[in-house]
């Protein structure tokens, strides 16, 4: 049965799923690699399954052997060359660690950022993700985007930085409620 369980989420089949849950599996259960199937599905693109398993009462935060979650298998599929905004909203909706780390303290929007993924990045944004957050190394968000020259995405990033500074002054020679960046930008001043 786990093997038809794992196919299942893999493929995108929700009703093999439902069908199969309801008959005692276990919708935490891993794979040999110790993914989860909402991993699977998540990481595959298939949001109805995803839906199906959350509604189930699959842990949006477990973590493979990697640290990996379903949220970051949802930032970008290698064989299919894209993320998946749409799921990646689903598993903030129900509750997803937007801040989790993996190696060297790369947070999921550096890795969408490194990846080019504007769509996800957005959704991560929305959700209160940590623009400013740096790993390890010292590297954030914004600096893995201009590494690859993902310029939508520097704009995107570069946009939410400036909209943290809004509250920052200069002194008595900013006005209140006008950001730094906006004021030098004046030439009147």
């Amino acid at each position: 049965m786990s093997a038809n369980l794992f196919n299942a989420a893999a493929t995108g089949d929700t009703n093999q799923i439902r069908a199969l849950l309801q008959g005692g599996a276990d919708c935490n259960s891993r794979n040999t690699d110790g993914a989860t199937l909402l991993m699977l599905a998540a990481g595959a693109g298939h949001l109805e399954v995803v839906k199906a398993l959350i509604k189930l009462g699959a842990d949006v935060n477990a973590t493979d052997p990697l640290g990996w979650t379903a949220l970051m298998k949802a930032l970008y599929n290698h064989e299919l060359n894209r993320g998946f905004p749409e799921i990646v909203s689903a598993l903030i909706d129900a509750g997803a660690d937007i801040e989790t780390q993996i190696g060297y303290g790369t947070r999921p929007l550096m890795l969408a950022a490194g990846y080019g993924e504007a769509g996800v990045i957005d959704a991560l944004l929305k959700a209160g993700a940590d623009v400013r957050a740096k790993n390890e190394g010292g590297r954030t968000a914004l600096m893995m985007a201009k590494d690859k020259d993902y310029v939508e995405v520097i704009n995107q990033l570069h946009e939410a930085e400036l909209e943290l500074s809004d509250d920052l002054s200069c002194g008595s020679r900013t006005p209140p409620g006008v950001n730094v960046v906006t004021f030098m930008k004046n030439p009147d001043h």
